[in-house]
C-alpha cells in the first residue's frame, strides 16, 4: 500500500531579480515544446520550474539539457 505525505518543495536558491538567495518553490513538470506541430501531444519534455517566493520570478530549465 502506498502512503502519501506532505512534501516540502521549497529550496533556497539564488534569484537574479532579488540579487540574493531566496526561498523558491521547485517542481518538475511536462511542457509542450512545439504546440503548432502535428505531434504536439508527443513533444512534451520534463522541465524543472523554480518560482521565487519573494518576487515571483519563474525560471524553467529543460531537464534533458541539465
Amino acid at each position: 500500500m502506498a502512503t502519501t505525505g506532505r512534501t516540502d518543495n521549497s529550496r533556497t536558491e539564488y534569484c537574479p531579480s532579488c540579487g540574493s538567495d531566496q526561498p523558491h518553490d521547485v517542481s518538475i513538470t511536462l511542457l509542450t515544446e512545439n504546440e503548432d506541430s502535428d505531434n504536439a501531444a508527443y513533444s512534451r519534455e520534463p522541465y524543472r520550474v523554480a518560482v521565487c517566493r519573494v518576487c515571483g520570478r519563474r525560471a524553467e530549465r529543460r531537464m534533458n539539457d541539465a
